[in-house]
């Protein structure tokens, strides 16, 4: 891995949940509130606790075993599990499990993405 990547790496494990959260929530204001939020890059998990704008009930999100393929030179994003508290949002999710969602590339980071996420094997 190479320095910039590692640097990166670093950055995203040393971010704290509760600012990533924080954030989230100033940018959907009006839209969705994160309660929780948990990203492990290494784990590949992810967990999200959130309200709907004028909903009552906490929507819960999971979704595990996530990864970077490099697909004959472009670099695709497949999710393997995820999982909520909704019947609706579980049928949604069920339809982007498993399959490999092109990455658009940025040149100045197109190095640098693939080593961010372990790859599948």
């Amino acid at each position: 891995m190479s320095f910039k990547s590692s640097l990166i790496k670093t950055a995203i494990k040393l971010t704290p949940n509760a600012l990533i959260a924080w954030g989230a929530n100033i940018v959907l204001k009006g839209i969705v509130e994160l309660s929780e939020f948990s990203f492990d890059l290494d784990a590949r998990t992810v967990y999200v606790q959130a309200r709907l704008y004028g909903e009552e009930d906490i929507i819960e999100v999971s979704l595990q075993n996530f990864a970077v393929i490099n697909d004959e030179g472009t670099y695709k994003f497949i999710l393997q599990q995820a999982q909520s508290n909704r019947p609706w949002l579980d049928n949604l999710l069920s339809r982007i499990v498993g399959k490999a969602w092109k990455i658009p590339m940025i040149e100045p980071i197109k190095s640098q993405i693939g080593q961010l996420f372990p790859f599948m094997v």
